[in-house]
């Protein structure tokens, strides 16, 4: 099979200086499967880096969420994500399309949601798009006015904002795999958010775009009060992978050392919006006097009143 596969590849990609130039969506789907079929074969791995892929996911999402759709037993085959802007850069088209699943997909600009529907993926994949801006009031409503209710195969979290207060507020669905972005700017040692606004904007609330979401460790407090086991993070250091807890003895044995990740990725602002590549713990410095929300002890603090933010481990690898 995967020698049939690198000669089709072969065929139908041209190779410049080592890298795979792919022309078309069905290259690009043709070398997933590719990279789908290698990881199967992995049943142990180290850290969920092991199997990271990139196909339409910002980074390496997609593999880690093809090998534990390998690995786990899921009822439902079924995925939500809101977040997904033009819906070329997700973590579940490649789901939809490699494994054709069925989903439900939410973004605030309705132009995004409208081109999506006049696509020709709309009419081959059982899709629902849905132009909404997600709040708390709102999330559970949205969800089952879908028609999409109790078990799903797997849902993610990536509102650049609220991503703790409706991870928190979400009861209409308990998806079998859950996928929510961190900030990794705010740390690993303090369980700390943003407060909740409803019409909460990252780049409103501070030019750098570096004020938004909540730590590893909220996201991770969250996911426990629900129901579900951390299983680690993209080593970019962006995304927190969970499974439900009946369902994590699949996996336990499997992944060699469950860890999160800091971020080296430089995506600030300057007041004038354009890029400032702020790296490291310059980055927090830019918001040190922003509000957030401790919310084991739930009160109001800026960022600069805590202590430090950072492990050794995180410091070692930013």
């Amino acid at each position: 099979m995967i020698h049939f596969l690198k000669n089709l590849i072969s065929r139908c990609a041209k190779f410049k200086t080592g890298q795979i130039i792919v022309h078309n969506d069905r290259e690009l789907l043709l070398l997933g499967k590719l990279a789908s079929f290698e990881i199967e074969q992995k049943k142990a791995i180290n850290t969920l880096k092991d199997v990271e892929f990139q196909v339409y996911s910002q980074w390496g999402e997609d593999g880690i969420i093809d090998w534990l759709v390998q690995n786990i037993p899921v009822k439902n085959k079924s995925f939500i994500e809101f977040g997904v802007e033009n819906y070329r850069e997700s973590n579940t088209r490649f789901l939809l399309q490699n494994h054709n699943w069925k989903g439900l997909i939410m973004d605030g600009n309705q132009d995004y949601m409208d081109a999506i529907r006049l696509e020709e993926l709309y009419w081959k994949y059982d899709l629902t798009a849905k132009a909404a801006f997600i709040t708390v009031e709102n999330i559970n409503n949205l969800i089952e006015a879908s028609g999409f209710y109790g078990d799903v195969g797997l849902l993610s979290i990536d509102i650049d904002g609220n991503d703790y207060w409706v991870l928190k507020s979400l009861d209409i669905i308990t998806p079998s795999i859950l996928v929510c972005e961190y900030n990794p700017v705010l740390g690993d040692l303090k369980a700390i958010t943003v407060p909740y606004r409803p019409d909460f904007n990252r780049f409103k609330a501070h030019y750098s775009g570096l004020y938004f979401g909540a730590s590893i460790m909220a996201i991770q407090i969250a996911a426990k009060k629900k129901g579900y086991k951390f299983v680690g993070t993209c080593s970019n250091g962006i995304n927190a992978f969970f499974v439900k807890d009946e369902l994590f003895h699949y996996v336990e044995k499997s992944i060699g050392d469950i860890r999160s990740y800091p971020s080296r990725h430089r995506d600030s602002r300057d007041q004038i919006g354009e890029l400032s590549f702020t790296s490291g713990q310059d980055r927090l410095d830019l918001i040190k006097d922003m509000p957030v929300i401790d919310i084991k002890d739930d009160r109001l603090v800026t960022l600069s009143s805590l202590d430090t933010l950072y492990s050794e481990e995180w410091l070692s690898m930013m």
